[in-house]
């Protein structure tokens, strides 16, 4: 607080050397009340009376003002003073003068008068000593006169403003206080230092504990320095746990788990959280984010980097033969090679994949001999997945069979262009017209009819029509451009895999990119090892194969499953911890496939992006209700997915119709029909969605509810038992009572049951009793014998199958 210095009236008429009136006068001219001597002038008081003063005592010159005045020194006999000239004669009136003239000096005052005592005094020695000295002068004119030298006087003029700066003296009286109160301070912690010494001497443990908390507090306060000085870096991958987003940023997780409570999202230290939670969240607590990378060893191991264009050379195109049972495709292809192989398969049926390479023209191509029976369904889909073209060979005679239709559905799912090759020309009844209008039922038109399918009719047993079928396949493969990087890690598929007694794991692999050589360290799936040998399609010992170029190799660990992907890599230890590591990641996920469709998440694929087509199977037990649910399905598309029905035939749901589900992500819709036993099995292990349904409806109205996200089932079906009518009972006044058998699970009394001939649902209802010999059970397990009644259906027949099932309720 600055101290303000008191003026008081009497003061400043004390230090002009005026009386009080004076003052009180001008005060009175200029200020309406009057004041007396005691009273405290203002600034602005002041400042007019300095004023005045300055304009009404003003000097001639500057000179007068420091003109130094001698005083004689008094005689110590006769005190008397040298007789003054003229000039000097008026030097006492001179410093009379000065002296009245002093309080002209600006805002000094009381403080200038404190600081120079002297001044005064002077003043009354040079009027009282003046009148000696003329005396003095008249006694001793002729003694020479030596004055004495005494202090200057200077008196500083004020006329250059009219402001007093008080602060000057506000200055120094804070300067004095604060110094007053920095000793008071000094001596308060010398005597807290002395006495906290003295507490210590006499409790050293509360000491030493305090001088732990100091220490304490001292590192605590220098670690928020650093933290403010230098941003905490985070590091967070895709997902990461609440309790290891705490440990990472150096915070408790009770922070974190508030702050997500903030943004609206509840979660316990253990629960996963994903990146752009967790980034606001370290954001909000003053972290700096960056996303890590998880290189995995798969990522470091494999180089899937793309290839630039001036490494790409042209490749021979891979083609795949397909079609029904005894179509023709094996001897078409042996045609082709100038060879019998047809001899060698047994009873004249294709068991295992061929690859075989021929020149045309010079120019390679490989074939892909596919099992056209049913049984192979599942190895003729991993064909069309690493093909470029598709022969689809149809009997000029039969015409388009059932697995000429999965076949075609197959190829369609695999993105792969049809060349049609009507075979069998040279048997009479021969129709290929009949053919290309069948065929147009499948959405391939005929060039020759306006569309964009390569249709040639042939003979593969007289050669007829063969050399255009490998010219259409030359020019196509040149449309496409196929090209591959040879100078580069082999890469490719494995067609089949086998365990040879003397030669260990073997299997037939197809190069796609890249180029394979014999020692190469491969690893497919969980397998690993050396190239040991390589033998071609023609039975020669080869040390490297180029792209398309289908080879049989050995010296694996073990046998790799068909359909796999191999790699040829540089280590041989992190390829055997990549196995290790999708060893492990099989057994946790039971060995699926990956993510398979299902009614259940198809709206959350929809959200996010990853489903733009929804592919469907539809089974019915007749043609029109097949063709009825396909149009049906295909009319509730919206923009942002798609329904496709890839396939549509009418049977029971087969293991065919799963495996191609599986292999194209789709949904299989049944209509008054019923999976079998292998159909059931390969769904639950690769996680293929099937739904049944009895009413066209219910189908349509589900799956559009399931893509609008509306899907809500309260119940499931689960099926608890099969039972084999065996015999059958007319009752009278009861109706039909058939003795079954319980091939498998259970039969419960007041389940519901379905009543399946051929597959084919023929009745559905409540089972309306269940005994054992004359006894009513509540059940019958596996493997015993029983009566049962269904209520009111009484068409029971010998060999029907009752599949027993229960509804569930699941949790919404």
């Amino acid at each position: 607080m600055a101290l303000v210095m008191k003026y008081r009236l009497g003061e400043v008429a004390k230090d002009f050397g005026v009386t009080n009136k004076e003052i009180s006068a001008i005060m009175a001219e200029y200020f309406a009340p009057a004041k007396n001597h005691m009273q405290v002038l203002a600034d602005e008081e002041l400042d007019v009376i300095f004023e005045y003063m300055t304009q009404h005592n003003q000097v001639e010159s500057l000179e007068e003002i420091f003109v130094v005045t001698p005083i004689a020194p008094p005689a110590p006999e006769a005190p008397a003073a040298p007789a003054p000239e003229a000039g000097k004669e008026e030097k006492p009136k001179q410093a009379g003068k000065g002296a009245q003239e002093k309080p002209a000096k600006p805002a000094q005052g009381k403080a200038d008068q404190k600081a120079h005592p002297e001044a005064r005094p002077a003043q009354q020695q040079s009027q009282q000593g003046a009148q000696p000295a003329q005396a003095a002068q008249k006694q001793k004119q002729n003694k020479p006169y030596t004055p004495r030298q005494v202090a200057e006087k200077r008196v500083v003029d004020t006329r250059g403003g009219s402001a007093v700066n008080i602060d000057k003296y506000n200055e120094k009286y804070e300067d004095l206080g604060s110094n007053k109160a920095n000793n008071s301070n000094m001596r308060r912690s010398n005597k807290e230092k002395i006495q906290s010494k003295s507490k210590q001497r006499t409790n050293p443990q509360a000491a030493s504990a305090k001088r732990r908390q100091e220490e304490r507090d001292k590192m605590a306060r220098l670690q928020l320095e650093i933290a403010r000085k230098q941003q905490l870096k985070v590091q967070i991958p895709d997902e990461i746990s609440v309790g290891e987003l705490a440990s990472r940023m150096k915070k408790t997780a009770s922070e974190v788990i508030k702050n997500l409570m903030k943004m609206g999202t509840f979660a316990s230290i253990s629960d996963v959280i994903d990146y752009d939670t967790a980034a606001l969240v370290a954001m909000e607590l003053g972290c700096k984010v960056e996303k890590e990378v998880i290189v995995t060893v798969e990522e470091r191991l494999i180089d899937d980097s793309q290839d630039r264009p001036e490494d790409l050379v042209t490749r021979a195109p891979v083609v795949v033969v397909m079609g029904h049972v005894d179509h023709g495709k094996t001897s078409l292809l042996d045609y082709i090679r100038n060879s019998n192989v047809a001899s060698g398969e047994a009873g004249g049926i294709t068991q295992a994949i061929g690859a075989y390479t021929v020149e045309i023209d010079g120019k390679p191509i490989t074939f892909l001999d596919t099992p056209g029976h049913e049984a192979f369904t599942s190895m003729r889909a991993r064909g069309a997945m690493v093909t470029d073209i598709a022969i689809l060979v149809v009997a000029a005679d039969d015409g388009i069979m059932p697995q000429t239709i999965e076949s075609i559905n197959h190829a369609k799912a695999a993105n792969i262009p049809i060349v049609v090759a009507i075979n069998k020309m040279d048997v009479t009844g021969a129709n290929p017209e009949r053919i290309k209008q069948q065929l147009t039922e499948y959405d391939l038109v005929a060039e020759e009819w306006g569309g964009d399918t390569i249709v040639c009719p042939i003979s593969a047993k007289t050669g007829m029509g063969i050399e255009n079928l490998l010219e259409n396949l030359t020019i196509l493969a040149e449309v496409q451009e196929l090209k591959a990087n040879p100078n580069r890690a082999a890469k490719g598929a494995v067609i089949e895999a086998r365990l040879d007694k003397g030669r260990g794991p073997i299997m037939t692999v197809l190069v796609q990119n890249g180029t394979l050589k014999q020692g190469d360290i491969i690893i497919a799936g969980t397998a690993v090892g050396r190239v040991r040998t390589m033998v071609d399609d023609k039975g020669r010992h080869i040390t490297q194969a180029g792209p398309s170029t289908p080879v049989e190799i050995s010296g694996l660990s073990e046998v790799p499953s068909a359909g796999d992907v191999f790699n040829a890599v540089s280590d041989e230890r992190m390829a055997r911890e990549l196995a290790e590591e999708r060893r492990i990641a099989m057994s946790s996920s039971g060995g699926g496939l990956g993510r398979k469709v299902s009614l259940e998440d198809l709206f959350s694929q929809i959200q996010a992006g990853e489903m733009k087509t929804l592919n469907i199977i539809v089974k019915a037990d007749v043609q029109g209700s097949a063709e009825a649910v396909r149009s049906s399905l295909e009319k509730i598309s919206n923009e942002e997915v798609r329904v496709k029905v890839i396939h549509s035939a009418v049977g029971a749901i087969n293991e065919s119709d799963v495996m191609l589900a599986a292999t194209s992500g789709a949904i299989i819709v049944g209509f008054n029909v019923r999976p079998d036993a292998a159909a059931r099995d390969n769904a639950s292990r690769n996680d293929v969605d099937i739904r049944l349904y009895r009413v066209i409806y219910d189908c349509i109205n589900e799956i559009e509810a399931a893509m609008k996200g509306m899907l809500a089932p309260k119940f499931k079906e689960t099926i608890i038992g099969h039972a084999e009518v065996r015999e059958t009972y007319k009752v009278s006044k009861v109706g039909t009572v058939c003795g079954c058998y319980c091939t498998d699970g259970k039969i419960q009394r007041g389940c519901q049951v379905r009543i399946l001939r051929d597959n084919i649902v023929v009745h559905e209802g409540e089972l309306a009793s269940l005994r054992r010999f004359k006894d009513d059970v509540r059940e019958v397990a596996s493997g015993y014998e029983c009566g049962m009644q269904v209520e009111k259906f009484n068409d029971i027949k010998i060999g029907d199958v009752i599949e027993c099932f229960v509804m569930e309720q699941i949790a919404q």
